[in-house]
């Protein structure tokens, strides 16, 4: 059947190249008649040559790009996850474009964290209609914000806790399993396997960090974004600000944490990828302590750098804390 299409669009080709007109119009003119006796074959021969239509697959947009590579883990090659916030995006004040919206118009859910993470959210969401979604940190018991314009509010950076962890991975498999059901086992499977993975990425390094001693198990940040990490680590916090929200690298913070780290002989200070790093160096250059480099909590880096994925940046945060604080 395929030869007698190719053989049908061949003479054709050749009839309408013919240089002389009348001979032309006469080929094409008679090899019609004998190609209306064939009104079959040509029928199975534009079917055969229509493009396939492949069934549109489940969309999901989430509102940063942590949870986007933890759906995506999740969603296999079930579902398309996007990402709202780019790359390296700042998400606490994030301003969403025209674009964006868009983009979640055209998804099937949108996945979010909550707790006052996406300050921005609510009004964006109310600008689509008809799109389901699902708060990713239902079902977690928030650690608080100790100080600050959001003193007593939740600390929004669950993800960072292993048990918490697994509470997204869990939300995002029922929420895909309950908006696309015929995918479910697929959902079901991935989240098992890739709740397994982080795991076996944290602790290890959890493992490496709980051999400090307890008066060096101190992390130092900018932003107070590690809360979780640092109940699972069974560490001592300290940073300049709160959250990004606030103001960021004041005279007074800065002297706050300065005066801190020179009573508990703190020798190693870090900054988050997100924000300027100058405040922490200030305070490494006055106290004498190192800069023990950069963590990564809001945002993944590209496929370049050091965080490309959710299990990178649980890893490379984790080995950069050990390395800086192990003797």
């Amino acid at each position: 059947m395929r030869m007698t299409c190719i053989f049908i669009d061949t003479i054709l080709r050749v009839f309408y190249s013919l240089k002389i007109k009348y001979i032309r119009e006469y080929m094409i003119k008679s090899f019609t008649k004998i190609i209306n006796y064939f009104g079959f074959f040509l029928l199975v021969c534009l079917l055969m040559s229509a493009p396939k239509v492949e069934a549109k697959k489940f969309k999901a947009v989430t509102t940063f790009t942590v949870i986007a590579d933890m759906a995506r883990n999740v969603a296999g090659d079930a579902a398309l996850v996007e990402s709202i916030t780019k790359i390296g995006a700042e998400i606490h004040g994030y301003q969403p474009t025209p674009r964006d919206i868009i983009k979640a118009q055209n998804a099937d859910l949108i996945l979010w964290n909550g707790l006052n993470l996406e300050l921005w959210f609510e009004q964006f969401f109310s600008n689509l209609s008809n799109v389901p979604s699902a708060t990713l940190s239902d079902g977690i018991i928030p650690m608080s914000i100790e100080e600050g314009d959001y003193k007593g509010k939740p600390n929004p950076h669950a993800w960072m806790g292993l048990k918490s962890a697994h509470i997204y991975v869990d939300n995002i498999k029922e929420a895909f399993s309950k908006y696309d059901p015929q995918n479910k086992e697929i959902y079901h499977k991935n989240a098992e396997i890739y709740k397994k993975k982080i795991s076996d990425t944290i602790l290890p390094l959890k493992n490496k960090i709980l051999t400090i001693p307890l008066e060096d198990r101190w992390l130092v940040t900018c932003e107070g974004a590690f809360s979780y990490l640092i109940r699972d680590f069974q560490m001592k916090e300290l940073y300049l600000w709160p959250i990004n929200s606030d103001s960021q690298g004041t005279p007074q913070q800065v002297k706050k944490v300065i005066d801190s780290v020179r009573k508990n002989n703190i020798y190693a200070i870090f900054c988050e990828s997100t924000v300027s790093q100058a405040p922490a160096k200030q305070v490494a250059r006055e106290t004498g302590s190192s800069y023990g480099g950069v963590l990564y909590v809001d945002s993944l880096t590209d496929e370049n750098g050091l965080a490309p994925t959710y299990l990178e940046l649980l890893r490379i945060t984790s080995q950069t804390i050990a390395d800086a604080l192990v003797k």
